[in-house]
């Protein structure tokens, strides 16, 4: 066993108050992190403010718990404060951190808002309003933003209902079941939780919380890069071999992304879902016009801030990832990680086609949630673009498809469509105003209408549905026809 770390009081605490000799205090727990000032995302300022204190309360604020036991090696950790002897720091010393006044939603009122029951929240659109009341107003912006006139966010949602569903009668549906293998991957629902970034924003359990939800009913979650949590806290919360996705952005630094690929396989994640529509952040109006939160990512290491263009944490947060990748570092992604690849951020049949050159597991068509390009086309006429144009690459790899997902009728006419099982992210963020029962609710809400849909539809299991359900002509005219005549047909349209 380890040797017994001393209790150390506040005077031996203290004097580690430089940069060349910097101690602080965190919940009771005193590190050096001499080594770590140069290296620390948000620059050695913001610890070197804390020099030889206690800084839980600004740590707190910026940080989720396992950050510092995940960043500092094991003999970093000095020994325990004696609380008792602790000094309060002067208030000239104290800037930045006291918690950020909760003004919810869009308002700036100081108003109590009561959140109903959960039982009474019974729709993603119920979530939702409840999200806008009570979150913060930069939660809530950053959450739900999207790219400049939102033309694509609300395309996403808006295309399923030009979808029409066809049922067939007099079916025996007494039975449903609903379980799907993804990527191998045993889930009670063809649908998983999308990666969304900095869960803790909407409650202090944050991506954890998720975990928990997802393992009480059994559904899969596909850890952002950008969680607000350490990927070994969160895989730790869940239960004993429940499956976890995890999302990549490529790093600038490129050693980062190796580390944190052999770090995943190391802990057991299933698949590397690499995000490739995204190597600049879109244009979130929204977020922008709010000053950032002081928050960062615990395993991306990026940090809000604000800058000359606004507060958009969407965008400040994203500032490490590499401009650069291209379709040959799929191979080095699927060396170094040794797992399943997913390119995550197809918009296009070319493009899918390229992917499945290069051996990937699956692909998932989507827009970022609308979040990157605006006008880029919904992911559901996506799908419907690789029916047209590639049919065969349902045959090659597991397709998966995001945005706009808010109903159990929407993912039945993803599944109708070809698609293996559907992201949702936005609505999961939104249902952790309830902590872990929210996940747990919103899950099984979703289960519940796709269950009446697939009986009302005539069938008893996902596996049965099939393009003849759905009535696509409202949307069918916007599919291309093929990419040679679309281009073809652009440059005539030019010379004339």
């Amino acid at each position: 066993m380890p040797p017994e770390l001393p209790t150390l009081s506040f005077s031996d605490l203290k004097t580690h108050n430089g940069s060349k000799d910097c101690w602080i205090a965190v919940h009771s727990k005193i590190y050096d992190v001499t080594d770590f000032l140069e290296g620390h995302p948000g620059g050695s300022g913001i610890i070197l403010k804390y020099a030889g204190n206690d800084a839980t309360a600004a740590y707190d604020e910026i940080h989720a718990p396992g950050i510092l036991e995940e960043s500092l090696s094991s003999d970093k950790f000095k020994g325990l404060l004696d609380q008792a002897k602790v000094v309060p720091l002067p208030e000239d010393r104290i800037e930045g951190i006291t918690t950020i006044e909760k003004t919810r939603g869009q308002s700036t009122s100081a108003e109590t808002y009561t959140k109903p029951d959960l039982f009474k929240v019974i729709s993603v659109h119920d979530f939702e309003d409840v999200a806008q009341k009570n979150l913060t107003a930069k939660a809530w912006a950053f959450y739900s933003s999207a790219a400049t006139d939102l033309v694509t966010h609300h395309g996403n949602s808006s295309f399923y209902r030009r979808i029409m569903l066809r049922p067939r009668v007099m079916r025996n549906v007494a039975e449903v079941n609903t379980k799907r293998s993804i990527l191998g991957c045993p889930s009670t629902a063809p649908f998983f939780v999308s990666p969304a970034a900095m869960a803790r924003l909407a409650h202090p359990d944050g991506e954890c919380a998720i975990a928990r939800g997802c393992a009480s009913e059994g559904i899969i979650q596909c850890v952002s890069n950008n969680a607000s949590y350490p990927l070994a806290s969160i895989i730790e919360t869940g239960t004993t071999n429940q499956p976890f996705f995890l999302q990549v952005y490529v790093n600038v630094d490129r050693p980062k992304t190796t580390r944190l690929l052999h770090k995943a396989r190391d802990l057991g994640i299933r698949a590397i879902f690499v995000t490739v529509d995204t190597h600049v952040s879109g244009k979130r109006e929204a977020d922008e016009r709010i000053a950032a939160e002081n928050v960062s990512s615990a395993i991306s290491g990026a940090v809000a801030s604000n800058d000359k263009k606004g507060g958009g944490m969407g965008r400040l947060m994203g500032q490490y990832i590499d401009k650069t990748l291209s379709w040959e570092d799929i191979p080095w992604i699927q060396e170094t990680s040794q797992l399943p690849v997913v390119v995550k951020g197809i918009q296009c049949a070319a493009d899918a086609k390229i992917a499945v050159s290069y051996g990937v597991k699956g692909i998932m068509l989507s827009n970022h949630g609308g979040r990157s390009l605006d006008t880029s086309q919904p992911a559901i006429l996506t799908l419907l673009e690789l029916h047209r144009l590639c049919p065969e690459v349902f045959d090659k790899v597991e397709v998966y498809i995001d945005g706009g997902i808010t109903r159990g009728s929407d993912i039945l006419k993803a599944l109708c469509l070809g698609a293996t099982a559907v992201g949702i992210g936005r609505p999961f963020l939104y249902s952790l105003c309830y902590g872990q029962e929210g996940v747990g609710h919103l899950s099984s809400m979703l289960k519940d209408e796709l269950e009446t849909s697939m009986r009302l539809s005539g069938i008893t299991d996902v596996d049965q549905a099939h393009p003849g359900l759905v009535n696509t002509n409202d949307v069918d005219y916007l599919v291309p026809r093929s990419e040679r005549h679309e281009w073809i047909g652009w440059r005539l349209r030019a010379k004339m």
